[in-house]
């Protein structure tokens, strides 16, 4: 994978970045070298899959940090993989916040993002403790969270469109567009199904594989 800046160059914007906000010692520094490459390998995984032109240079992934989705999904992988090897949650809280001050959006390092995800213009989004599965995508004012302690499960390619929100004990199953400002509450929707309105008054239209793959195929890369 390409990117903007050198290995070293993205240590020193990142750490520059921390020290602004918040007190960073040198063992939290050492941790951020020990681990940018683990966060830049799960980058890469994801981001050949994106079919967006920005994560591509030259026919070869790219990762430019002043790209803010790219960014931002760098600093969970980073703060995720930290946590997962070091629970180190100082650090990882202090790289939380400074995603959420830059982008708006609330990716906790304690929840398990699928391997393959992408999001444009993420402002106003949480993504709560649910089951991801790849190829998820979700934009603007999206909210995953739980009802009575229950969180979701998403089955494989999901597409949250803006302001859609999907709460408590709900199954998704694969290839599934919510429609932007869905709201599901405590219901579960069947694969190849586009899905509108608010619960319990959802209007879901079933049998639309040919329709739903179509419109993954222009987000993601699947081979």
């Amino acid at each position: 994978m390409n990117c903007l800046y050198t290995k070293k160059e993205l240590r020193e914007l990142l750490t520059k970045q921390l020290s602004n906000f918040f007190f960073l010692d040198s063992h939290e520094t050492s941790l951020i070298e020990k681990n940018v490459d683990h966060a830049l390998v799960r980058c890469e995984r994801c981001f050949k899959h994106v079919k967006n032109k920005y994560y591509q240079k030259d026919q070869t992934t790219y990762f430019n940090p002043l790209h803010g989705c790219q960014y931002s999904l760098f600093l969970y992988y980073l703060a995720n993989s930290i946590f997962d090897k070091e629970n180190a949650r100082e650090l990882c809280d202090k790289i939380y916040l400074l995603s959420k001050i830059l982008s708006g959006a609330d990716l906790y390092y304690e929840i398990n993002l699928p391997n393959v995800v992408t999001f444009d213009h993420p402002l106003g989004t949480i993504m709560g403790r649910a089951e991801y599965s790849d190829f998820f995508s979700f934009s603007q004012g999206c909210t995953v969270g739980n009802n009575k302690g229950i969180y979701p499960t998403f089955g494989t390619s999901v597409f949250m469109l803006s302001n859609s929100k999907v709460i408590g004990d709900c199954v998704i199953g694969d290839n599934v567009i919510i429609s932007a400002g869905t709201y599901i509450k405590d219901a579960s929707i069947p694969s190849n199904s586009l899905v509108f309105g608010e619960s319990p008054n959802l209007i879901i239209k079933e049998n639309r594989e040919d329709y739903v793959k179509a419109y993954a195929e222009k987000v993601f890369r699947y081979e």
